[in-house]
């Protein structure tokens, strides 16, 4: 991100955002769009629900599982027809609570990283604020050569970095270091990759915990004990020069904190805790990715469609269609948008425990746009 930019972002106090009336309705006045765009393409169906889609620089598509309809497959590469195969093979998609570090338990997210390799989050927890705890040896990053079909390398996360409820999201790269949201225990988790230590920081800062309810296609999420579902730090992106992270809650606001900050695990909480600043008010979003000017793109789940922000903390609208219902982790090539159309709201996960509404097959698409890859956390 071009430093003259980031310097002339404007920055809002937390305690302004703050002061904002927390929403209770049920439903949000919302238009949803009716017209189909014709630069959307569908290039991936699926007979399971998926949260995440990556590229491999060869073409190859990858995407991790919500497992929405019971236990399956987590991590999958995706062929025609629908086909997914797990990977990197059955035995780490099939979970074994006797050997937790060496099989998947949920995959969260999926991604490659600068060097090309294939990097899984496994959440270590089955879902967030259901009462489920987090299982030590379970909350891993993982390495896999696709070339392979190996894993070559893991770091387990373990207490006390693994918090009771922990629930290890997404993850990106700056170097060293790899940074992992963790919304079941409101924090950043950072992850030194060479020494192999982790520390926490933002643990229940203002702008990591989840302040307001989720809405998608205007209606209140409600997790299947009735509960309003709520998710705290999400979403995050580094930016291009690596100076940056960028991150939010599922419903915002926008932040950002300099990494420096982040990687010297020394520093004391506090000291971390007051970097980080709001930078815009955002929405209820499914996935971010980020592209080689610095620009965010960010699923808005109400109206499905996806917005723009710029470095200088301009919005603007990329596309709204009618299929793009619940976009979550996207993913950048060079002159393509990829997103995948989860459905999410459309699971008992969201809708109070109702029986599922998901129109099979789930849908992936690809949006054609003058953009590349931040090559520093991108292969």
């Amino acid at each position: 991100m071009r430093r003259l930019l980031c310097n002339a972002l404007p920055v809002l106090t937390v305690g302004l955002w703050l002061s904002q009336p927390v929403l209770a309705q049920d439903v949000l006045p919302t238009t949803l769009p009716t017209q189909e765009d014709a630069r959307l393409q569908q290039v991936a169906t699926s007979n399971h629900v998926w949260n995440g889609v990556t590229v491999s620089q060869d073409g190859r598509i990858f995407a991790s599982l919500t497992q929405s309809e019971g236990a399956g497959p987590q991590l999958v590469e995706v062929g025609q027809n629908g086909k997914l195969t797990p990977f990197p093979d059955e035995a780490w998609n099939r979970w074994d609570e006797k050997d937790p570090e060496h099989h998947f338990l949920h995959v969260n997210a999926a991604r490659f990283g600068p060097e090309g390799y294939l990097w899984a989050m496994d959440a270590g927890n089955k879902g967030i604020g259901t009462g489920a705890q987090a299982v030590t040896g379970g909350a891993k990053l993982v390495k896999i050569d696709i070339k392979t079909k190996q894993v070559v390398a893991s770091w387990v996360i373990k207490p006390p970095v693994l918090k009771a409820t922990s629930y290890l999201d997404d993850v990106r790269f700056n170097g060293d270091f790899a940074y992992i949201t963790d919304p079941g225990a409101p924090g950043l988790v950072v992850l030194n990759l060479k020494t192999g230590q982790a520390h926490r920081v933002l643990d229940d800062h203002p702008l990591a915990i989840d302040h307001l309810p989720l809405y998608a296609d205007g209606k209140k999420l409600y997790l299947p004990s009735g509960k309003e579902k709520r998710v705290g730090i999400d979403q995050l992106e580094v930016s291009p020069d690596g100076k940056w992270l960028w991150f939010q809650a599922i419903p915002g606001p926008l932040a950002r904190i300099e990494t420096r900050y982040l990687d010297d695990a020394t520093l004391p909480a506090a000291t971390v805790a007051k970097q980080a600043h709001k930078v815009v008010d955002t929405w209820t979003t499914g996935g971010t990715a980020i592209d080689a000017e610095g620009n965010i793109y960010a699923s808005e789940l109400n109206t499905r469609s996806i917005k723009r922000i710029t470095p200088e903390g301009k919005i603007s609208t990329v596309i709204s269609d009618p299929r793009l219902v619940w976009v979550d982790a996207m993913w950048i090539t060079k002159g393509a948008l990829w997103m995948p159309a989860a459905q999410i709201n459309r699971t008992p996960a969201t809708t109070g425990g109702k029986a599922s509404t998901v129109e099979y097959p789930v849908k992936m698409y690809k949006l054609a746009l003058p953009i590349a890859s931040a090559d520093r956390d991108h292969h």
